[in-house]
């Protein structure tokens, strides 16, 4: 199938394949006498897998290294864990990041009163007091 038939398959566009392929994560078609790029059922089934990944938030090392460990079928998915334990621990990390920042916005948004003009609203004054405090790191491990 040519590379238009594929993103219909898998539901993505053509640049996401084409940029798939540069990263290495799908694999290079076959090409025609005409240098077209000609799919098979095999990279419909390597993007299915990959979108998969990316709605689970994982990186593209992370689905590098679980292609390369779905690639050696005769081994333990003792590997498979270790990247999946890691991705469960970023996920927290993200999560009490989160809760963090639902915090801080619950302390702006008590400090105004509706019946306060926009002049003396709370949220207001403290975001602009914010911006002398240091900006937490945020922490991701996408690339």
């Amino acid at each position: 199938m040519k590379i238009g038939d594929l993103a219909q398959v898998a539901q993505c566009t053509v640049e996401t394949i084409r940029y798939y392929e540069k990263e290495g994560l799908l694999p290079a078609p076959a090409r025609t006498a005409g240098n077209f790029r000609v799919y098979g059922p095999e990279h419909a089934e390597r993007l299915r897998f990959i979108r998969n990944c990316r709605a689970l938030d994982m990186s593209h090392s992370e689905i590098h290294a679980l292609l390369r460990l779905a690639d050696q079928t005769a081994e333990d998915c003792g590997a498979v864990n270790a990247v999946f334990d890691q991705h469960i621990a970023h996920v927290d990390e993200r999560i009490r990041e989160l809760t963090q920042l639902k915090q801080q916005l619950a302390n702006l948004r008590q400090r105004c009163q509706s019946e306060q003009t926009v002049q003396s609203c709370g949220i207001l004054q403290g975001l602009a007091a914010m911006e002398a405090e240091q900006k937490p790191e945020r922490h991701t491990h996408l690339g």
